[in-house]
């Protein structure tokens, strides 16, 4: 069926004067066949700047080939000329009503940018790929003295090859990766990452066919997966676009949105004001014989402002973090004049990203020390390039700020609330979160491969900031938590600045860990660095048997550089005897005290 386009009219009464305005919906119906071209013509086709796209329950299609092409730089993913399906700029408001439906992509394309848009609201859809960017297969044997092993891949919706002793995948419309790369194992039963597994990339001198359709991958390694875990790998650095990216908009809410698959992140908001993702959730489809969903973050937030909630979701599968909430450190480059200075952007994966814009303020912060400090308003910006800009400011900067010093925008950091989610064990952390405004962690069900709750601003690689001030963590269930190889804990606060700054001053500020309930087959539950101001009251921790230990003495606290630590009325259930680990730093104004248990 054709679609259809109806002009739908409301009046409205300012003061004397009537005002038409004027909304267009779109309708769609499911029929066989890419529909991208038709959506790119209905798009183009709307004169005003107020669309709505309505789609009748069923299935629909989107490929490539005849969609619109943009370059994008896109943070926390790779720059580069986009096939995007639905593509809005500058629009007033953005309604998308799912009803339901399905939409199944295939290769490489964006699913939706919304940029520079005032009002965005998505809903009631899912999204998936019909073959995934992944390869995967079960462990069928290992040698590791002759340093090889045997997979029987995953067939059913996969695509791959082996060409001239290489795995090719997903060799898909001329895509593969160059190497088989990041690898991870998962329990074949639970689809859970494997206890104790560790991250590698993969990179084997030969992959040779066996019979019974099994390949063999002739690689040494450090740590070699069991025999019936299933590996997954994702090539390397490969974060083409996320399921839904929106930039310098604001007002965008996302409700009852189930993905499946996406080739980067779930949802990317980067400058944007305000936004609400609700219901639905990220996880592998019921059914399925994959075990990753999305091959990064689900949800992100770059440089954001206005109030951001995660309510309702559901978490599975990711090969990176459910949330992440972050600002944007930049390195002076060179002081140019009293009022002028060149900035860099540090990491390969930030280029293009807009880091300030006229009015904003930012926050002065000299080495060696990380604490903010004076704040100026940009009154002009000139990009130069994709990684160098010039910051004019409207008052003098300060007279010590020098090369290798950094600035933080303060203007755009959000308030965020993270409440009643469901997290099922995946690689990485449950919520990773740097902002200095109120954020609220509760009521929460929290499973983790690394640790659940992670706090660290960062001069040293992502150069993402900053240090928190102002966090409640409270009501929450966190069940076998830090199940990595990997060193982690259930709650793991630890920046990660570069050699230039003081180890030893605190850096976070004001967290409190409140009437959650823990349950756990490891030892470590909080380990602290540089942190002053930290309460955990009312909770209660039980020792399980679901996994034996990772870290057999490790204490339940360790703290490092510490001030204002209390930890009172707990209760612990277990035979675990090292209890807390402090410095000198942290002793003099530690407080514990009328726990049960310890």
């Amino acid at each position: 069926m054709k679609m259809n386009v109806q002009k739908v009219c409301a009046l409205a009464v300012l003061l004397a004067s009537p005002v038409v305005k004027a909304l267009e919906t779109v309708t769609f119906e499911p029929r066989a066949g890419d529909r991208t071209s038709e959506i790119r013509a209905a798009l183009e086709n709307v004169k005003d700047k107020e669309v709505k796209l309505v789609f009748a329950k069923g299935e629909y299609v989107f490929r490539p080939d005849y969609a619109r092409e943009k370059y994008c730089f896109i943070t926390n993913h790779d720059n580069g000329l986009k096939k995007i399906a639905f593509l809005f700029d500058g629009f007033q408001s953005v309604e998308i009503e799912g009803n339901g439906s399905e939409f199944i992509f295939h290769g490489q394309i964006l699913p939706f940018l919304f940029e520079n848009c005032s009002k965005v609201k998505a809903s009631n859809l899912t999204i998936d790929w019909d073959i995934p960017f992944c390869f995967q297969g079960e462990v069928m044997a290992v040698n590791k003295e002759e340093g090889w092993r045997d997979i029987k891949p995953a067939t059913e919706g996969f695509n791959w090859t082996v060409k001239n002793n290489r795995l090719v995948y997903p060799d898909m419309d001329g895509a593969s990766y160059a190497m088989v790369g990041a690898t991870l194992a998962f329990d074949k039963e639970s689809k859970e990452v494997a206890y104790g597994a560790w991250d590698f990339t993969s990179q084997p001198t030969k992959v040779e066919k066996r019979k019974g359709g099994i390949l063999r991958f002739y690689e040494k390694l450090k740590h070699y997966p069991t025999v019936g875990t299933i590996l997954n790998s994702k090539g390397k650095k490969n974060r083409y676009a996320p399921a839904f990216h929106g930039k310098s908009s604001s007002n965008l809410s996302f409700e009852n949105i189930v993905i499946h698959h996406a080739l980067g992140m779930g949802f990317l908001l980067e400058r944007c004001d305000t936004a609400s993702i609700k219901g639905g959730g990220i996880y592998v489809r019921e059914g399925s014989e994959r075990v990753v969903s999305i091959i990064a973050d689900g949800t992100h937030f770059a440089n954001c402002k206005g109030d951001i909630l995660v309510e309702g979701m559901r978490f599975k599968g990711m090969l990176d973090d459910s949330t992440n909430v972050h600002g944007t450190y930049v390195a002076v480059d060179d002081v140019i004049d009293d009022k002028t200075v060149r900035v860099k952007l540090m990491h390969f994966q930030q280029l293009g990203f807009e880091f300030a814009g006229v009015g904003d303020e930012c926050w002065f912060i000299h080495q060696p020390d990380p604490s903010r400090g004076e704040v100026n308003t940009v009154a002009k910006v000139i990009v130069i390039n994709d990684r160098f800009i010039e910051l004019i400011f409207k008052n003098p900067i300060p007279g010590n700020f020098k090369k290798g010093d950094v600035l933080e925008n303060k203007t755009w950091n959000p308030t965020f609330t993270m409440r009643g989610n469901n997290f099922e064990k995946h690689r990485a952390r449950n919520v990773v979160i740097k902002t200095p405004l109120p954020i609220v962690i509760e009521d929460n069900d929290f499973s983790s491969h690394m640790s659940a709750v992670f706090l660290r601003g960062e001069t040293y690689y992502w150069f993402e900031s900053g240090n928190v001030e102002d966090v409640l963590i409270q009501n929450n269930r966190f069940k076998n938590c830090a199940s990595s190889g990997m060193e982690h804990s259930v709650l793991l606060v630890t920046p990660r600045l570069g050699k230039t700054f003081d180890a030893s001053i605190p850096f976070d500020k004001n967290i409190r860990f409140i009437n959650n309930t823990i349950e756990t087959f490891d030892n470590r539950i909080v380990w602290l660095d540089r942190v002053d101001g930290f309460v955990f009251k009312g909770n209660t921790i039980k020792q399980t048997d679901t996994y034996d230990p990772l870290r057999k003495d490790a204490h339940l606290f360790d703290l490092k550089n510490c001030r204002n630590v209390a930890i009172s009325d707990n209760t612990y259930i277990g035979s675990h005897k090292k209890t807390v680990s402090a410095d000198e730093a942290t002793m003099p104004t530690l407080n514990v005290q009328n726990n049960k248990g310890f």
